[in-house]
Protein backbone atom coordinates (compact mmCIF):
# COMPACT_ATOMS: atom_id res chain seq x y z
CA UNK A 1 0.00 0.00 0.00
CA UNK A 2 1.26 3.47 -0.91
CA UNK A 3 0.03 6.26 1.37
CA UNK A 4 -0.32 9.77 -0.05
CA UNK A 5 1.06 12.23 2.49
CA UNK A 6 0.61 15.21 0.21
CA UNK A 7 -3.15 15.61 0.57
CA UNK A 8 -2.80 18.08 3.46
CA UNK A 9 -0.26 19.33 5.94
CA UNK A 10 -0.12 17.43 9.24
CA UNK A 11 -1.71 19.39 12.09
CA UNK A 12 0.29 17.74 14.90
CA UNK A 13 4.05 18.30 15.08
CA UNK A 14 6.21 16.47 17.63
CA UNK A 15 9.79 17.69 17.96
CA UNK A 16 12.45 15.87 19.92
CA UNK A 17 14.55 18.25 21.97
CA UNK A 18 17.70 17.83 24.05
CA UNK A 19 18.61 19.14 27.49
CA UNK A 20 20.39 22.07 25.80
CA UNK A 21 17.08 23.35 24.46
CA UNK A 22 16.86 25.06 21.08
CA UNK A 23 20.58 24.51 20.43
CA UNK A 24 19.80 20.80 20.05
CA UNK A 25 17.39 21.37 17.15
CA UNK A 26 18.36 20.92 13.53
CA UNK A 27 17.55 23.83 11.18
CA UNK A 28 14.35 22.14 9.88
CA UNK A 29 13.22 21.43 13.46
CA UNK A 30 13.97 25.01 14.48
CA UNK A 31 11.92 26.30 11.57
CA UNK A 32 8.95 24.20 12.70
CA UNK A 33 9.35 25.44 16.27
CA UNK A 34 9.44 29.07 15.15
CA UNK A 35 6.22 28.50 13.18
CA UNK A 36 4.39 26.77 16.04
CA UNK A 37 1.17 28.35 17.29
CA UNK A 38 0.46 26.22 20.37
CA UNK A 39 3.35 24.58 22.21
CA UNK A 40 3.03 21.73 24.71
CA UNK A 41 6.23 20.90 26.58
CA UNK A 42 7.52 19.85 30.01
CA UNK A 43 7.83 22.72 32.49
CA UNK A 44 11.62 22.44 32.69
CA UNK A 45 11.82 22.72 28.87
CA UNK A 46 9.49 25.72 28.67
CA UNK A 47 11.49 27.46 31.40
CA UNK A 48 14.48 27.62 29.04
CA UNK A 49 12.61 28.78 25.94
CA UNK A 50 11.43 32.13 24.69
CA UNK A 51 8.03 31.35 23.20
CA UNK A 52 6.94 34.97 22.92
CA UNK A 53 3.18 35.53 22.93
CA UNK A 54 2.38 32.06 21.65
CA UNK A 55 0.10 29.77 23.64
CA UNK A 56 2.11 27.43 25.82
CA UNK A 57 0.82 24.51 27.88
CA UNK A 58 3.07 23.06 30.58
CA UNK A 59 3.11 19.28 30.34
CA UNK A 60 2.44 18.41 33.99
CA UNK A 61 -0.27 15.81 33.44
CA UNK A 62 -0.41 12.11 32.59
CA UNK A 63 -0.54 10.46 29.19
CA UNK A 64 -4.34 9.99 29.27
CA UNK A 65 -4.82 13.70 29.83
CA UNK A 66 -2.31 14.43 27.08
CA UNK A 67 -4.23 12.29 24.60
CA UNK A 68 -7.51 13.97 25.59
CA UNK A 69 -6.00 17.44 25.20
CA UNK A 70 -4.50 16.70 21.79
CA UNK A 71 -7.62 14.95 20.50
CA UNK A 72 -9.77 17.89 21.59
CA UNK A 73 -7.66 20.10 19.28
CA UNK A 74 -7.59 17.68 16.38
CA UNK A 75 -7.17 19.55 13.11
CA UNK A 76 -5.77 22.66 14.83
CA UNK A 77 -1.98 23.21 14.64
CA UNK A 78 -0.33 21.85 17.80
CA UNK A 79 3.37 21.37 18.51
CA UNK A 80 4.67 19.07 21.23
CA UNK A 81 8.26 19.24 22.46
CA UNK A 82 9.44 15.92 23.86
CA UNK A 83 12.88 14.91 25.05
CA UNK A 84 14.95 12.71 22.75
CA UNK A 85 13.24 10.47 20.22
CA UNK A 86 9.43 10.74 20.57
CA UNK A 87 9.02 7.37 18.81
CA UNK A 88 11.20 5.43 21.29
CA UNK A 89 9.07 4.87 24.41
CA UNK A 90 7.80 8.39 23.80
CA UNK A 91 4.65 10.41 23.29
CA UNK A 92 4.89 10.03 19.51
CA UNK A 93 4.60 6.25 19.71
CA UNK A 94 1.65 6.60 22.08
CA UNK A 95 -0.23 9.11 19.94
CA UNK A 96 0.35 7.03 16.80
CA UNK A 97 -2.07 4.51 18.34
CA UNK A 98 -4.76 7.20 18.36
CA UNK A 99 -3.95 9.34 15.33
CA UNK A 100 -3.10 8.37 11.76
CA UNK A 101 0.54 8.88 10.84
CA UNK A 102 -0.49 11.15 7.96
CA UNK A 103 -1.80 13.67 10.50
CA UNK A 104 1.52 13.87 12.34
CA UNK A 105 4.99 15.16 11.68
CA UNK A 106 7.71 13.77 13.97
CA UNK A 107 11.23 15.25 14.12
CA UNK A 108 13.37 13.11 16.45
CA UNK A 109 16.49 14.06 18.35
CA UNK A 110 19.00 11.40 19.44
CA UNK A 111 17.36 9.14 22.01
CA UNK A 112 18.65 8.81 25.56
CA UNK A 113 19.69 5.29 24.58
CA UNK A 114 21.89 6.57 21.76
CA UNK A 115 23.40 9.30 23.90
CA UNK A 116 24.15 6.93 26.79
CA UNK A 117 25.67 4.27 24.52
CA UNK A 118 27.88 6.89 22.86
CA UNK A 119 29.18 8.12 26.20
CA UNK A 120 29.80 4.67 27.62
CA UNK A 121 31.18 3.06 24.46
CA UNK A 122 28.50 0.38 24.45
CA UNK A 123 27.32 -1.22 21.19
CA UNK A 124 23.64 -0.35 21.18
CA UNK A 125 22.60 -3.54 19.37
CA UNK A 126 23.92 -5.54 22.31
CA UNK A 127 22.03 -3.54 24.93
CA UNK A 128 18.62 -4.20 26.47
CA UNK A 129 16.76 -0.88 26.05
CA UNK A 130 13.84 -0.56 28.45
CA UNK A 131 11.67 2.12 29.99
CA UNK A 132 11.01 2.43 33.70
CA UNK A 133 9.39 5.83 33.13
CA UNK A 134 5.77 5.66 34.23
CA UNK A 135 6.13 1.89 34.60
CA UNK A 136 6.88 -0.43 37.48
CA UNK A 137 10.60 -0.54 38.21
CA UNK A 138 10.20 -4.28 38.82
CA UNK A 139 10.12 -4.78 35.05
CA UNK A 140 13.91 -4.47 35.29
CA UNK A 141 14.22 -7.93 36.86
CA UNK A 142 13.34 -9.73 33.62
CA UNK A 143 16.43 -8.29 31.92
CA UNK A 144 19.00 -8.99 34.64
CA UNK A 145 21.43 -11.72 33.49
CA UNK A 146 25.18 -12.26 33.93
CA UNK A 147 27.08 -9.90 31.66
CA UNK A 148 23.95 -8.10 30.43
CA UNK A 149 24.07 -4.41 29.58
CA UNK A 150 20.86 -2.48 30.24
CA UNK A 151 19.96 1.12 29.49
CA UNK A 152 16.76 2.31 31.13
CA UNK A 153 14.72 5.47 31.01
CA UNK A 154 13.69 6.48 34.52
CA UNK A 155 10.89 8.45 36.15
CA UNK A 156 13.02 10.27 38.74
CA UNK A 157 16.14 9.99 40.88
CA UNK A 158 14.50 7.52 43.26
CA UNK A 159 14.10 5.04 40.39
CA UNK A 160 17.88 4.50 40.47
CA UNK A 161 17.77 3.53 44.15
CA UNK A 162 14.84 1.16 43.60
CA UNK A 163 16.70 -0.48 40.70
CA UNK A 164 19.80 -0.88 42.88
CA UNK A 165 17.71 -2.60 45.55
CA UNK A 166 16.32 -5.04 42.97
CA UNK A 167 19.80 -5.83 41.68
CA UNK A 168 21.17 -6.37 45.19
CA UNK A 169 18.27 -8.65 46.14
CA UNK A 170 18.87 -10.76 43.02
CA UNK A 171 22.57 -11.27 43.79
CA UNK A 172 23.79 -8.57 41.39
CA UNK A 173 25.02 -6.07 43.99
CA UNK A 174 28.41 -5.86 42.27
CA UNK A 175 26.82 -4.50 39.10
CA UNK A 176 28.16 -1.14 37.96
CA UNK A 177 25.44 1.49 37.63
CA UNK A 178 26.05 4.55 35.47
CA UNK A 179 23.67 7.40 36.22
CA UNK A 180 23.77 9.87 33.33
CA UNK A 181 22.22 13.15 34.43
CA UNK A 182 21.08 15.93 32.06
CA UNK A 183 22.79 14.45 29.00
CA UNK A 184 23.60 17.12 26.43
CA UNK A 185 22.93 19.99 28.80
CA UNK A 186 25.06 22.36 30.83
CA UNK A 187 24.49 20.26 33.97
CA UNK A 188 25.52 16.94 32.40
CA UNK A 189 27.17 14.55 34.83
CA UNK A 190 27.89 10.81 34.86
CA UNK A 191 28.08 9.07 38.22
CA UNK A 192 29.28 5.47 38.54
CA UNK A 193 28.60 3.35 41.62
CA UNK A 194 28.04 -0.27 42.53
CA UNK A 195 24.43 -1.32 43.00
CA UNK A 196 24.95 -2.46 46.59
CA UNK A 197 26.44 0.93 47.53
CA UNK A 198 23.52 2.82 46.00
CA UNK A 199 21.05 0.52 47.75
CA UNK A 200 22.77 1.07 51.10
CA UNK A 201 23.65 4.78 50.89
CA UNK A 202 20.62 6.01 48.88
CA UNK A 203 22.40 9.02 47.34
CA UNK A 204 20.51 11.82 45.61
CA UNK A 205 20.33 11.80 41.81
CA UNK A 206 18.90 14.37 39.44
CA UNK A 207 15.36 13.54 38.38
CA UNK A 208 16.30 13.92 34.71
CA UNK A 209 18.58 10.94 34.30
CA UNK A 210 19.16 7.79 32.29
CA UNK A 211 20.36 4.62 33.96
CA UNK A 212 22.89 2.22 32.44
CA UNK A 213 23.69 -1.09 34.17
CA UNK A 214 26.56 -3.50 33.56
CA UNK A 215 25.24 -6.62 35.25
CA UNK A 216 27.67 -8.69 37.33
CA UNK A 217 26.39 -11.75 39.16
CA UNK A 218 27.81 -12.60 42.57
CA UNK A 219 28.65 -16.24 43.39
CA UNK A 220 25.43 -18.07 44.13
CA UNK A 221 23.16 -15.72 42.18
CA UNK A 222 20.34 -17.74 40.63
CA UNK A 223 20.22 -17.69 36.83
CA UNK A 224 16.78 -16.61 35.58
CA UNK A 225 16.97 -16.87 31.78
CA UNK A 226 14.11 -15.83 29.50
CA UNK A 227 13.69 -19.34 28.09
CA UNK A 228 10.79 -21.28 29.68
CA UNK A 229 11.45 -23.62 32.56
CA UNK A 230 12.49 -21.52 35.56
CA UNK A 231 13.30 -23.50 38.72
CA UNK A 232 10.22 -24.44 40.73
CA UNK A 233 11.58 -22.62 43.76
CA UNK A 234 11.71 -19.37 41.79
CA UNK A 235 7.97 -19.17 42.47
CA UNK A 236 6.10 -18.81 45.72
CA UNK A 237 3.47 -21.56 45.64
CA UNK A 238 1.37 -23.93 47.74
CA UNK A 239 2.04 -26.99 45.62
CA UNK A 240 -0.33 -25.98 42.82
CA UNK A 241 2.48 -25.35 40.38
CA UNK A 242 3.07 -26.63 36.87
CA UNK A 243 6.44 -28.30 37.37
CA UNK A 244 9.50 -27.04 35.57
CA UNK A 245 9.78 -29.79 32.94
CA UNK A 246 6.06 -29.74 32.12
CA UNK A 247 6.04 -25.94 32.07
CA UNK A 248 8.80 -25.85 29.46
CA UNK A 249 6.94 -28.29 27.20
CA UNK A 250 3.60 -26.50 27.60
CA UNK A 251 5.11 -23.10 26.79
CA UNK A 252 6.89 -24.48 23.74
CA UNK A 253 3.48 -25.53 22.44
CA UNK A 254 1.82 -22.26 23.42
CA UNK A 255 4.44 -20.43 21.34
CA UNK A 256 5.03 -17.02 22.98
CA UNK A 257 5.30 -14.31 20.33
CA UNK A 258 6.07 -10.58 20.61
CA UNK A 259 2.94 -8.71 21.60
CA UNK A 260 0.90 -11.89 21.97
CA UNK A 261 -1.80 -12.24 24.63
CA UNK A 262 -2.33 -15.46 26.58
CA UNK A 263 -5.03 -16.53 29.01
CA UNK A 264 -3.81 -18.69 31.90
CA UNK A 265 -7.03 -20.36 33.07
CA UNK A 266 -6.74 -21.72 36.58
CA UNK A 267 -3.44 -19.91 37.01
CA UNK A 268 -2.43 -21.21 40.45
CA UNK A 269 0.69 -19.20 41.33
CA UNK A 270 0.90 -17.69 37.84
CA UNK A 271 3.96 -19.55 36.57
CA UNK A 272 2.74 -20.09 32.98
CA UNK A 273 1.62 -16.50 32.47
CA UNK A 274 4.82 -15.12 33.97
CA UNK A 275 7.05 -17.26 31.77
CA UNK A 276 4.97 -16.39 28.69
CA UNK A 277 5.63 -12.68 29.29
CA UNK A 278 9.35 -13.24 29.94
CA UNK A 279 9.77 -15.25 26.74
CA UNK A 280 8.79 -12.63 24.13
CA UNK A 281 9.10 -8.86 23.84
CA UNK A 282 5.83 -7.11 24.66
CA UNK A 283 3.99 -10.36 25.40
CA UNK A 284 0.97 -10.04 27.72
CA UNK A 285 -0.95 -12.48 29.86
CA UNK A 286 -4.12 -12.64 31.93
CA UNK A 287 -4.11 -15.00 34.91
CA UNK A 288 -7.58 -16.21 35.91
CA UNK A 289 -7.69 -17.69 39.42
CA UNK A 290 -10.52 -18.18 41.93
CA UNK A 291 -8.39 -18.71 45.05
CA UNK A 292 -7.48 -15.44 46.78
CA UNK A 293 -4.31 -16.78 48.43
CA UNK A 294 -3.03 -17.98 45.05
CA UNK A 295 -3.82 -14.65 43.44
CA UNK A 296 -1.62 -13.00 46.07
CA UNK A 297 1.14 -15.48 45.26
CA UNK A 298 0.73 -14.70 41.57
CA UNK A 299 1.05 -10.96 42.22
CA UNK A 300 4.17 -11.54 44.35
CA UNK A 301 5.75 -13.79 41.71
CA UNK A 302 4.98 -11.31 38.93
CA UNK A 303 6.81 -8.55 40.80
CA UNK A 304 9.77 -10.73 41.79
CA UNK A 305 10.31 -12.16 38.30
CA UNK A 306 10.01 -8.92 36.37
CA UNK A 307 6.49 -9.17 34.92
CA UNK A 308 4.52 -6.55 36.86
CA UNK A 309 2.20 -6.11 33.90
CA UNK A 310 0.61 -9.54 34.41
CA UNK A 311 -3.14 -8.97 34.70
CA UNK A 312 -4.83 -10.99 37.44
CA UNK A 313 -8.56 -11.73 37.26
CA UNK A 314 -10.49 -13.13 40.21
CA UNK A 315 -13.09 -15.74 39.39
CA UNK A 316 -13.86 -19.20 38.11
CA UNK A 317 -14.00 -20.18 34.46
CA UNK A 318 -16.05 -20.03 32.33
CA UNK A 319 -17.85 -17.08 33.96
CA UNK A 320 -14.62 -15.15 34.62
CA UNK A 321 -13.66 -15.34 30.94
CA UNK A 322 -16.52 -13.16 29.77
CA UNK A 323 -15.51 -9.81 28.26
CA UNK A 324 -11.76 -10.51 28.38
CA UNK A 325 -9.67 -9.42 25.40
CA UNK A 326 -9.41 -12.03 22.63
CA UNK A 327 -6.33 -14.19 23.27
CA UNK A 328 -3.67 -15.50 20.89
CA UNK A 329 -3.16 -18.52 23.14
CA UNK A 330 -4.94 -20.21 26.04
CA UNK A 331 -3.49 -22.47 28.71
CA UNK A 332 -5.88 -24.53 30.82
CA UNK A 333 -3.87 -25.85 33.72
CA UNK A 334 -6.81 -26.94 35.79
CA UNK A 335 -10.54 -27.43 35.35
CA UNK A 336 -10.56 -28.92 31.87
CA UNK A 337 -13.25 -31.33 33.09
CA UNK A 338 -15.49 -28.51 34.30
CA UNK A 339 -18.50 -27.69 32.17
CA UNK A 340 -17.98 -24.87 29.71
CA UNK A 341 -14.30 -24.14 30.40
CA UNK A 342 -12.98 -25.49 27.11
CA UNK A 343 -15.95 -24.23 25.11
CA UNK A 344 -15.63 -20.65 26.37
CA UNK A 345 -11.87 -20.66 25.85
CA UNK A 346 -12.11 -22.12 22.35
CA UNK A 347 -14.81 -19.69 21.27
CA UNK A 348 -12.78 -16.69 22.46
CA UNK A 349 -9.49 -17.89 20.96
CA UNK A 350 -8.28 -15.99 17.94
CA UNK A 351 -8.19 -17.93 14.63
CA UNK A 352 -4.77 -19.62 14.29
CA UNK A 353 -4.41 -19.31 18.06
CA UNK A 354 -3.02 -22.12 20.20
CA UNK A 355 -4.72 -23.91 23.08
CA UNK A 356 -2.82 -26.15 25.48
CA UNK A 357 -4.44 -28.09 28.30
CA UNK A 358 -2.90 -30.28 31.01
CA UNK A 359 -4.49 -33.13 32.90
CA UNK A 360 -3.21 -35.29 35.77
CA UNK A 361 -6.41 -37.16 36.66
CA UNK A 362 -8.02 -40.05 34.80
CA UNK A 363 -11.14 -37.95 34.29
CA UNK A 364 -9.15 -35.02 32.94
CA UNK A 365 -7.22 -37.30 30.61
CA UNK A 366 -10.46 -38.80 29.30
CA UNK A 367 -11.73 -35.31 28.58
CA UNK A 368 -8.58 -34.49 26.60
CA UNK A 369 -8.94 -37.70 24.57
CA UNK A 370 -12.54 -36.77 23.74
CA UNK A 371 -11.61 -33.23 22.71
CA UNK A 372 -8.71 -34.42 20.60
CA UNK A 373 -11.00 -36.80 18.71
CA UNK A 374 -13.16 -33.82 17.70
CA UNK A 375 -10.66 -31.00 17.23
CA UNK A 376 -7.44 -32.83 16.40
CA UNK A 377 -4.11 -31.63 17.73
CA UNK A 378 -1.36 -33.50 19.57
CA UNK A 379 -1.44 -35.54 22.75
CA UNK A 380 1.74 -36.01 24.78
CA UNK A 381 2.13 -37.86 28.06
CA UNK A 382 5.09 -36.81 30.20
CA UNK A 383 6.54 -38.92 32.99
CA UNK A 384 9.36 -37.18 34.81
CA UNK A 385 11.55 -38.57 37.56
CA UNK A 386 13.98 -36.59 39.70
CA UNK A 387 17.00 -38.00 41.50
CA UNK A 388 16.61 -37.67 45.27
CA UNK A 389 18.51 -39.08 48.27
CA UNK A 390 17.74 -42.64 49.34
CA UNK A 391 19.87 -43.11 52.40
CA UNK A 392 23.48 -42.61 51.30
CA UNK A 393 22.55 -43.00 47.63
CA UNK A 394 20.35 -41.44 44.99
CA UNK A 395 17.14 -42.87 43.64
CA UNK A 396 14.59 -41.84 41.07
CA UNK A 397 11.43 -40.28 42.49
CA UNK A 398 8.70 -40.15 39.84
CA UNK A 399 6.38 -37.15 39.58
CA UNK A 400 2.75 -37.60 38.60
CA UNK A 401 2.41 -38.22 34.85
CA UNK A 402 0.91 -35.30 32.94
CA UNK A 403 -1.05 -35.50 29.71
CA UNK A 404 -0.74 -32.43 27.47
CA UNK A 405 -3.09 -31.67 24.61
CA UNK A 406 -2.11 -28.90 22.18
CA UNK A 407 -4.21 -27.74 19.27
CA UNK A 408 -4.30 -24.83 16.81
CA UNK A 409 -7.65 -23.24 16.00
CA UNK A 410 -8.44 -23.25 12.32
CA UNK A 411 -9.47 -20.16 10.41
CA UNK A 412 -12.95 -21.63 9.92
CA UNK A 413 -13.44 -22.85 13.50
Amino acid sequence: MVRDLGAGAPWLTIIGIGDNGLDSLTPPARTLFDAAETIIAPERVLARLDCGARETIAWTFGIKETIALVMARRGTPVTILATGDPMFFGVGATLMRQIDAAEMRVIPSPSAFSLAAARLGWALQDVAMISLHGRSVHGLAAHVHPGAQIIALTSAGHTVIEAAQILSARGYGRSEMHVLEHMGGADERVRVMRADRIAADKPHFADFNTLAIACEAQPGAVLMPPVPGLPDDAFEHDGQLTKREVRAVALARLGPVPGGLMWDVGAGCGSIGIEWIRAARGARAIAIEANEARRKMTAHNAITLGTPGLEIVAGTAPDALANLEMPDAVFIGGGISNDGVFEASWEALRPSGRLVANAVTVEGEARLFALQSVHGGELVRLQTSRAEPVGRYLGWKPLMPVTIWSVTKGLDA
